[in-house]
């Protein structure tokens, strides 16, 4: 017995204890979680001027596009012009409507874009001869947590530079292996497509990590083996009802240990991020579901249907009711409030921080 409990001591870890676990890569502590559905919607392949619009995609799925051959210029409705070259992948993590055209407006003008089929692969060009540009456009479905957490760590657009060589050569190879899987539609060629799909976007997610300055709150949080540890189990289970004394059983530290990581790495008590990513899950099935409100509440841990309309009316200024007409009766050449259909961002105002601190220090 004495044995036993001297075991069980030796597994507890002290609040003031100076040595934490080692630290995980980020990636690596949330590549579990993702699950991509892929879609190769277009091969382009264009001439002189052309010009394509790409409506917003529903809640829920990433859209992507590689240059696979010369360059052009992709617009965001915010106003945002991104310069792709050939070996540029740019991701929207959201999907948000954008334009996608030549990258001089000066010259001849190109005949009119035409689809045609090779294969069932859908071609989209304006020439018969030789192109200028040719890219690769899709789209990945991610699940509701998962496009909440991509929503929360990344930014509405990201442009990655890949060149030529190697990671260019392999990015490609994984696209073009994604189609033809789909296209043959051989047994098991859904669970191979979606396994490379995600492999791709894992890719895409490494490469941002690598060529950018910063990171953001949550992946920093993911960085650390407790605090991911807690919200790889959030994620898991949004609706279960989490205390502080779960969640820092879950991360293998004690209560103050983890929010002192929290406060840290992420600026944001664990109780809070529980709170932001149940939202977003919210918003997510409020946008790509018909179900009705109380059931979006149960869904994401709610158990009064006034209490969450009240919480995401707080959090994204419209109530879920609000929200759902609007997804019903907007046109989809609308560009999306940032407010509103915005990611889950890291952070509370220095109110709901003093009082998030307040429930989890009782």
């Amino acid at each position: 017995m004495l044995s036993r409990r001297k075991t069980y001591a030796g597994r507890i870890k002290h609040p003031d204890d100076a040595t934490e676990p080692a630290t995980l890569d980020p990636l690596s502590a949330i590549a579990p979680l993702f699950r991509a559905r892929p879609e190769i919607q277009d091969v382009c392949r264009f001439a002189l001027q052309w010009e394509v619009v790409h409506e917003a995609e529903p809640a829920g799925f990433a859209q992507f596009h590689i240059v696979t051959n010369g360059n052009c210029l992709l617009e965001r409705y915010s106003g945002e012009t991104f310069k792709l070259e050939a070996g540029s992948i740019l991701l929207l993590p959201q999907g948000d409507s954008h334009v996608v055209r030549s990258a001089s407006r000066g010259g001849s003008t190109g005949a009119p874009i035409r689809t045609e089929y090779n294969n069932a692969i859908r071609i989209k060009t304006n020439t018969r001869g030789a192109s200028d540009t040719e890219l690769i456009c899709g789209r990945l479905r991610l699940d509701g947590a998962m496009y909440s957490l991509v929503t929360a760590a990344l930014p509405k657009a990201i442009v990655l530079s890949i060149g030529r060589g190697e990671l260019f050569d392999r990015m490609r190879m994984l696209v073009q292996a994604i189609d033809e899987e789909l296209q043959a539609a051989r047994p098991g060629a859904a669970t191979i497509a979606t396994e490379l799909a995600t492999a791709l976007f894992v890719m895409m997610l490494r490469l941002h990590f690598e060529q950018s300055a910063s990171s953001s709150g949550i992946l920093r949080l993911l960085a650390s083996s407790s605090s991911a540890r807690a919200v790889t189990a959030m994620l898991r289970a949004p609706a279960h009802p989490w205390t502080l004394d779960e969640l820092a059983a879950e991360a293998h530290v004690s209560r103050a240990t983890l929010v002192r990581i929290f406060r840290r790495e992420g600026d944001i008590p664990p109780l809070g991020l529980l709170s932001q990513l149940r939202l977003g899950l919210a918003r997510h099935r409020l946008g790509s579901t018909t179900e009705t409100l109380a059931q979006v509440a149960a869904a994401v841990g709610y158990d009064n249907e006034s209490a969450f309309a009240r919480a995401f009316r707080k959090r994204y200024g419209i109530s879920p009711g609000g929200l759902r007409a609007r997804h019903e009766g907007r046109s989809r050449e609308e560009n999306s409030p940032d407010s509103i259909i915005g990611g889950v961002t890291l952070g509370l105002s220095s109110a709901a921080r003093a009082q998030q601190a307040d429930i989890e220090a009782s």
